[in-house]
């Protein structure tokens, strides 16, 4: 049995590795525009582990799997062993004898790292409390379909310094680009659970209005995550002076774009003239989960292509 290649984390890849993967979504995406059957995975499986409830990650991975030839199998762990107490290694075991890949979208990223030690096949990182790396992943493609090289940019993250904003921070130190954080006092970033290497792409702002200055993209996420429902009352006071607003929009760069990788509460993390404003490319940001996981299904199942 070889050693096969997860997407656990952001960091899992290498620049070079992105920058294949960025290329191939854009093709990859090119043809499911202009209707060009396209079936590498043909007889192919992937299996879907849902431990949380999901909208775009299980609708963008199950049509995907389909365009690229394969089949999608849903499991939910209410309705499975997974549910009653089955070791995560045991699971592991023979889910990965009966298909060609995993994606898993679960709580503590450890889970996670046990199920993969114990693969055979590849497993993605579907959403954990830590990290989202197919979210990042998609939102980067977006940026550079709008805007080119991400490279030197300045992302600005406003709000809870959750799993999308660890896995930001991650991203910047892969691709090379700068990380504003700005989270009310209480919220800041662990470096630590971050998986940060150290501190040189990423600032941290009391002020939120600070951290979106001069930025080329703003972006945010919900007050309360999943998991963290017990805190909603607690975060809306904490949060209620962290909300993405045209004045915050109009001191980053006046083609600064804004991302927010949904759901999303218009009136709390972000006022309504924003995410359904010119320079929001949230739509984009959604559908490009669909084109960049293919890159990604595409890449650990069959490694680079050549055509």
């Amino acid at each position: 049995m070889h050693n096969p290649r997860h997407f656990l984390q952001f960091k899992d890849f290498t620049r070079a590795e992105f920058e294949y993967l960025f290329e191939r979504t854009r093709i990859i995406k090119q043809r499911f525009k202009s209707y060009q059957k396209y079936w590498p995975l043909e007889d192919r499986t992937l299996v879907m582990i849902f431990e949380k409830a999901s909208t775009r990650t299980r609708l963008s991975f199950e049509a995907g799997m389909q365009q690229l030839g394969g089949t999608a199998i849903y499991l939910n762990t209410r309705d499975s062993q997974l549910g009653r107490g089955e070791p995560v290694e045991d699971a592991a075991e023979v889910i990965s004898r009966m298909s060609d890949v995993v994606m898993i979208r679960t709580f503590e990223q450890e889970i996670i790292e046990r199920f993969a030690r114990h693969s055979r096949v590849p497993v993605i990182n579907g959403l954990t409390n830590e990290y989202h790396p197919c979210q990042i992943l998609a939102d980067i493609f977006t940026f550079i379909e709008h805007r080119g090289c991400i490279q030197g940019k300045t992302v600005a993250w406003i709000g809870d310094s959750n799993n999308m904003c660890n896995t930001w921070l991650q991203a910047a130190e892969v691709l090379d680009f700068n990380v504003h954080v700005s989270t009310p006092p209480g919220y800041e970033v662990e470096p630590e659970r971050a998986g940060l290497y150290g501190t040189d792409h990423f600032e941290q702002f009391a002020d939120p209005m600070d951290a979106a200055r001069g930025a080329d993209l703003v972006t945010t996420d919900v007050w309360t995550s999943m998991g963290f429902e017990a805190e909603n009352e607690k975060r809306m006071k904490a949060f209620k002076d962290w909300q993405v607003d045209g004045e915050m929009m109009r001191v980053a760069k006046p083609d600064a774009l804004f991302m927010h990788c949904l759901p999303a509460h218009r009136g709390e993390e972000v006022a309504a003239e924003v995410i359904d404003g010119s320079q929001s490319v949230v739509w984009d940001e959604a559908e490009n989960r669909l084109h960049a996981q293919k890159a990604l299904l595409e890449f650990l199942v069959l490694g680079k292509v050549k055509e």
